[in-house]
């Protein structure tokens, strides 16, 4: 069924609405952290959103989108506006999908082994291409979750490092959700201090530049800015519930 014009005029000033509201709430955050605004990287996430609304919201200003399923974002990315957008792969990826996602993505955000570092460093490779991987940690051990346990979380860093094809990043996390805003903070705490000390580490190594911490979604983007995030993944508070059909 097509939508009548007032209902895309609608969904567009939504987006446009939350968009303004959420660089103001960045500005505050990125303020009491002592940080500026530009030192927080905004990733819409545009999962189920269709094309028409994730190129409204780049017209606003969204310069990097994220995607969970390498599928999805195949079918979007002939049509997206494309020029200075960054493309992040943000869900566990599957070996077999590696290829499709070097050739779209600008960044891989979901290793989380390094069956998974190999595979995208032999496609980058046979792609002639260089792309910027995180490692994402599962920083509450949930059984539900990808990503590599809190305790070989700098061991994958490093080994992914080793890979051709690969420039290492930084981390992505998503904690255990939690209504209580502290105990979320605890976990952003534990991250933070992970990722300072891994590029502690390693910062005479080319190969390892702990340059984002990708943490905080549209529920706590807030509360991870104020606990050192410098990379936020923000879908429903931007394009509202995930209820399209694309």
């Amino acid at each position: 069924m097509e939508r009548s014009s007032g209902a895309i005029d609608e969904r567009f000033s939504v987006v446009t609405e939350n968009y303004a509201r959420i660089m103001d709430d960045i500005a505050d955050a990125a303020a009491k952290s002592g940080r500026r605004p530009e030192d927080i990287e905004f990733v819409a996430v545009t999962k189920t959103v269709p094309v028409d609304l994730i190129n409204h919201s780049i017209t606003l200003g969204v310069s990097h989108i994220g995607e969970n399923r390498v599928q999805e974002l195949s079918s979007k990315y002939d049509e997206l506006l494309k020029d200075d957008l960054k493309i992040s792969v943000i869900g566990h990826l599957q070996t077999n999908k590696a290829k499709q996602a070097v050739g779209m993505a600008d960044m891989i955000q979901s290793i989380d082994s390094e069956r998974v570092a190999r595979e995208i460093s032999l496609r980058a490779v046979q792609a002639g291409k260089q792309i910027e991987c995180l490692i994402e940690v599962n920083i509450g051990e949930e059984e539900s979750k990808s990503g590599i346990g809190f305790d070989e979380a700098e061991k994958l860093v490093c080994k992914a490092a080793e890979l051709d094809g690969i420039l290492v990043r930084g981390l992505m996390v998503i904690p255990p959700f939690d209504e209580n805003a502290e105990k979320t903070r605890r976990y952003f705490e534990k991250i933070h201090k992970l990722f300072i000390d891994i590029g502690a580490k390693n910062n005479d190594n080319n190969n390892i530049v702990m340059k984002y911490l990708s943490m905080g979604m549209s529920s706590d983007y807030k509360e991870a800015i104020l606990e050192g995030s410098n990379m936020i993944r923000v879908g429903s508070a931007l394009y509202g519930k995930r209820n399209y059909n694309i």
